[in-house]
Order: C-alpha cells, then sequence, then structure tokens
C-alpha cells in the first residue's frame, strides 16, 4: 500500500493541469485568498475519499486471497491498464493547439468559492481513485498506516503547500518563478500527461498482477 501511495501521491502532485491554473490564481489580484482556498479544497477533497474508503473498510485490510481483497486489487490493476491507454491515446492522437480555457478571463473577479469548486474540477480523479483503491489496505489500528495515508494526502498537495508559501514569503520573486513555471508547463502539458500517466499506469498494472499472482 504504501508504494502505491508514495506513487500516486507523487504523480498527483506533478500533474501539470492543476498546478498551472494555481500558478494562474496566485498571480490574480487576491491571489493568496484565492490560492489558499483552491488548496484547502484540494486537500479536502482528497482526505474526504480517504474517509470514505476508511468507512467502507471499517479501517480493517481485507484478509488476502478473498472475495474482497481480489476485488481491490482488480479495481488497482482496471485503473492501471486504464491510465496506460489513455497515455497511449495522449501520444498517439494528433497535436491540437490548446486555447486558454474561458475561466482564466475571469480570475481577477473569481471568489474564494470559486477558486475551492476549481480545485474540484480540476483534481486528477482517475489518479485519486487509485489512491483510494490502494487505501484500502490501510489498517487505522497502526500508526504506520495513518502516516502513510496522511503523507498521500500532503504528498498529493506538495506542489500547492510550496507555491502558496513561497509567494507569502517573496510574493515579487515567486510571482516572475511561478508564471515562468507556468509557462514551461504549457509548453509541455501533452509530454507530462503521457508520461505521468504510463508510469503510474504501468506500476499499478504490474503491482496488481504481481498481487494477484502471488
Amino acid at each position: 500500500m504504501v508504494l502505491d501511495l508514495l506513487v500516486i501521491g507523487t504523480a498527483i502532485t506533478l500533474g501539470p493541469l492543476h498546478n498551472s491554473a494555481y500558478v494562474l490564481l496566485l498571480s490574480s489580484r487576491r491571489g493568496v485568498r484565492q490560492g489558499l482556498a483552491f488548496l484547502l479544497s484540494w486537500l479536502a477533497n482528497l482526505i474526504v475519499v480517504i474517509a470514505c474508503v476508511m468507512l467502507l473498510t471499517g479501517g480493517q485490510p481485507p484478509d488476502l486471497h478473498t472475495k474482497p481483497s481480489t476485488a481491490s486489487i482488480a479495481v488497482k490493476l482496471a485503473f492501471g491498464v486504464a491510465l496506460v491507454c489513455y497515455a497511449v491515446y495522449r501520444h498517439r492522437r494528433p497535436p491540437r493547439p490548446h486555447g486558454p480555457p474561458r475561466w482564466q478571463a475571469r480570475i481577477d473577479d473569481a471568489s474564494p468559492a470559486t477558486a475551492a469548486g476549481l480545485a474540484w474540477v480540476l483534481q486528477p480523479w482517475a489518479l485519486v481513485g487509485a489512491g483510494a483503491a490502494a487505501a484500502v489496505d490501510a489498517n487505522l489500528s497502526t500508526a504506520a498506516d495513518w502516516a502513510a495515508l496522511t503523507g498521500y494526502c500532503l504528498l498529493a498537495t506538495l506542489s500547492l503547500i510550496v507555491m502558496e508559501t513561497y509567494m507569502l514569503r517573496a510574493p515579487e520573486a515567486a510571482n516572475a518563478r511561478l508564471n515562468g513555471l507556468r509557462d514551461w508547463l504549457n509548453r509541455h502539458q501533452e509530454q507530462l500527461i503521457v508520461r505521468i500517466s504510463l508510469v503510474v499506469g504501468l506500476w499499478l498494472t504490474a503491482h496488481s498482477i504481481y498481487q494477484l499472482v502471488v
């Protein structure tokens, strides 16, 4: 479980779409406030998903080689195959021009509630779902698994935490560097999506098959 959550959490935090949007929020008129609303909503979404999984499992992992255990591994396998297929599809499709999304024009007038809703929209739900499937193996009676789940949620939010902190500590320098980061993310968006999806998909597929066989 821990390795699965580490891989998935890293992939989530490196995603180009939400990081690019977050830089735009931070660069807006009320950037720090909007960024904080986005960050808290993003983190809350992850926590709610994990909490729902824990309610379903009762905080106890299913016994090995039982139907619930096999089903949770099969779900992870399905997410892995889907991510590999998605990566192949994005790699093979013809290049498409990427115009700025319509919400960018209204970013300065956005409220914290709008920023929070944007976090929900931009959450990579396939990866979040894979993380939920991995969390089925968590045992809440052990401190190590509590730490693993907490670490996963924080890791998946790490890029936002770093950018928000940077903007608070050195707003002028942060604004220039983060906008440079956004330009780089926009130029490499397709490659990043393909590579992140492929790496996570291959990991989940291989690890799930191994768990089913042993």
